[in-house]
């Protein structure tokens, strides 16, 4: 699978953009969930995947909002 076809089946599959966790962090990144979540991301597979799926612009503006370096 590639493409198109392949970042659809993998949004689909992936809960990362409407992640409880993540809202957690959105409302308050300080508290214990956000943090947990923030901590989380660095090495989530499935956050991983979400994000390559991801269109370039999109993937920029997470990264800048949430500090990813890469």
């Amino acid at each position: 699978m590639t493409g198109m076809f392949e970042r659809r089946l993998i949004m689909t599959i992936s809960n990362c953009g409407k992640c409880r966790f993540r809202a957690k962090y959105d409302a308050n990144p300080g508290s214990l969930l956000g943090r947990l979540w923030r901590w989380h991301a660095n090495w989530c597979p499935g956050w991983k995947s979400y994000l390559k799926a991801l269109p370039e612009a999109e993937k920029a503006a997470i990264a800048e909002r949430y500090g990813f370096k890469k």
